[in-house]
């Protein structure tokens, strides 16, 4: 048979792979400039365990049985992991706690859906703190990321759960009717929104409330736009928060990279407070997002405040395709030629010297066709003690001398010559 790749899985190819492993040094390095360490969890957890957290996750989850007969999950995201890292290993030591992270994580999809069921996230928790201040940091560190990711287009956006939650509350209907809300809200389905805000019963500063804030962005000025559409529902507190929240990330210097927005409402299960979304100019879904998940280390038997966000190393690479940005990576310097001992010998003085070489078995014109093929710097050949290199035509040309320079840092495809 022919051998084929699952469905929503695929290969990544030496080229693809260096550039997404310094993409996410890059972002890793980043989180650890804020103290956020590197940590790693199974690719695996008891079923239970996630849906204690976040609820049942039918259809979302890869389910696997054990000899023990438990059924386990392949991790869907990183959150709930590092929550049960943090309540279980961790337990009664002082926070706050700063993760990173750099995994792959798993989610199940019908077919027909066409979304991969494997990719990589890096991101971050901040466990043991609450506050603007913990909500400003986790915001900074996201922008910054992205920065250190190469993007110079993207926008963060900002909002905060608890504002719906209020209106939900203010309004005095039924949990059904609420959950219809949230569920719309999740969405961005304003029309359904305007038609739940209509439903009789329904309080008048709700139903304003309802319809208006949804539509509410743009920058520090839209927290008071949102307060008078919301007057009269107890927003006054969760709109405070997130004033002080923008006022310290004016002060980290990002908030050139922030809006407010109103529409931006993840899970309500899951989040209680600040959220967040990335964004890029010509991409159509978010290049990651968070927030506030105050409830979900309870679950877990140790309470306590977290924040944190996921970007999506795939999406991001996306969008630096887009903005034309260069690549993070050097490619190949050299490939060498020679008789074998000639050539490791050779081969080891360069490398000594910080080139990166291939050896190969072939001469002349098509050691300089492979050079091509892989995209190196050089075609050489070692010649006793001697390396030379070769022109595009695959006669000898002048040798590198007894003192190996620095490796080249242009490509023929790309410059036109070496250098």
């Amino acid at each position: 048979m022919r051998p084929v790749t699952a469905r929503g899985f695929r290969d990544v190819l030496p080229a693809e792979a260096v550039e997404r492993l310094a993409l996410t040094t890059r972002i890793g390095e980043s989180f650890s400039a804020w103290g956020y360490g590197l940590v790693e969890t199974p690719v695996v957890e008891r079923l239970d365990t996630l849906e204690s957290a976040v609820g049942p996750m039918e259809g979302s989850a890869f389910r696997l049985v054990d000899l023990d007969g438990r059924v386990l999950a392949l991790r869907p995201d990183m959150t709930v992991p590092i929550a049960r890292l943090a309540a279980s290993r961790l337990f009664g030591e002082p926070g706050p706690h700063r993760f990173r992270y750099a995994s792959e994580v798993f989610r199940e999809h019908e077919s027909l859906r066409g979304q991969s069921r494997q990719f990589t996230q890096v991101g971050v928790e901040l466990i043991g703190a609450s506050g603007s201040a913990a909500d400003a940091e986790m915001v900074a560190v996201m922008v910054e990321g992205l920065r250190a990711a190469g993007l110079t287009e993207f926008t963060v956006a900002v909002g905060t759960v608890a504002v719906l939650s209020a209106i939900v509350d203010a309004a005095k209907m039924a949990p059904a009717w609420g959950e219809r809300v949230f569920s719309a809200a999740h969405e961005r389905n304003l029309v359904e929104l305007g038609r739940l805000a209509a439903e009789p019963g329904v309080e008048p500063d709700a139903s304003r409330a309802l319809l208006e804030v949804p539509r509410v962005r743009g920058g520090r000025e839209a927290v008071d736009v949102c307060r008078e559409a919301a007057a009269g529902c107890g927003c006054s507190d969760a709109l405070d928060a997130l004033d002080e929240t923008l006022a310290l990330l004016d002060a980290a210097g990002v908030s050139d990279s922030v809006v407010v927005d109103f529409s931006v409402m993840r899970s309500f299960g899951y989040y209680t407070g600040l959220v967040a979304e990335a964004y890029a100019p010509g991409l159509g879904v978010p290049l990651g997002g968070g927030g506030r998940y105050d409830g979900v280390l309870g679950a877990f038997g140790a309470p306590a405040p977290a924040a944190g966000f996921a970007l999506g190393l795939e999406r991001i690479s996306i969008a630096l395709l887009e903005q034309g940005a260069e690549p993070l990576t050097r490619g190949l310097d050299a490939v060498l030629g020679g008789s074998p001992e000639a050539a490791l010998v050779a081969a080891q003085r360069l490398r000594a010297a910080g080139w990166r070489v291939a050896l190969s078995a072939h001469s002349g014109l098509e050691l300089v066709g492979e050079a091509a093929r892989l995209d190196a710097v050089e075609a050489l050949v070692a010649d006793g003690a001697l390396i030379v290199r070769l022109d595009r035509a695959g006669e000898r040309a002048l040798p590198l001398g007894e003192t190996v320079p620095a490796p080249p840092t242009a490509t023929w495809a790309k410059e036109g010559e070496r250098t």
